[in-house]
């Protein structure tokens, strides 16, 4: 059976440069094509193909945004982005919405053919080490928001947790009684959603070494 391709893209001469380009390969049916992504929510839906060709860059929402709403719908569908520009960020947030190539639209008519029969057959086309690379960004993310949830004095009542002090020197050090330092630690824990200092002192330790690896 022949690989269902639906096109979204804003501009129609590009659309009948894809479709021109499709429509000669045994292998390949155009099933449809939209010119934003509410008209692709719709139109896809009903189409059930099995790769979106989606430009990146839509009016109104996006194409990683469409993405992102067509796999939550057809978790099935592959869906390859074209853009004409290199963009770190979009090629982070195309990864992140299940997008399973990330190509520029330079790319020649033969190559951009291949490409969809190899998503189609369930390959990526985006570089794993690219998509560590992501996945490393994302989890800094998610560290950096569990810090941004302390206040000064958490932070650097973590700082010295992660040296090894107790409530009693951490006390000492910043003029608190030990009662209000155990509070503050038990704040920060719950903040954070650990359940013991030693998993806050763990993560404090290695958020500076990612910071200031060469220390």
């Amino acid at each position: 059976m022949a690989v269902r391709v639906f096109l979204v893209d804003d501009h129609e001469v590009v659309r009948r440069g894809l479709r021109e380009l499709f429509e000669p390969q045994e292998d390949l049916e155009v099933v449809g094509e939209a010119g934003n992504a509410e008209e692709a929510l719709d139109r896809v839906l009903g189409a059930k193909p099995d790769v979106a060709l989606l430009d990146v860059r839509l009016p109104g929402e996006s194409g990683i945004e469409l993405c992102r709403d067509l796999r939550t719908a057809l978790p099935e569908l592959r869906c390859l982005m074209l853009t004409s520009f290199a963009d770190d960020d979009a090629l982070f947030s195309a990864i992140l919405a299940g997008a399973s190539g990330y190509l520029l639209k330079e790319i020649r008519g033969p190559e951009l053919v291949s490409a969809v029969r190899r998503v189609a057959a369930g390959q990526s086309l985006i570089d794993p080490a690219l998509t560590a690379t992501v996945m490393d960004r994302l989890r800094g993310h998610r560290e950096d928001e569990r810090l941004a949830k302390l206040s000064p004095q958490e932070r650097r009542i973590l700082d010295l947790i992660a040296e090894g002090k107790t409530n009693r020197q951490i006390g000492t050090e910043l003029y608190l009684a030990e009662k209000t330092v155990k509070n503050y630690v038990s704040n920060l824990l719950t903040k954070m959603g650990f359940a013991r200092r030693t998993e806050a002192a763990v993560y404090a330790t290695r958020s500076k070494l990612a910071q200031h690896p060469s220390d």
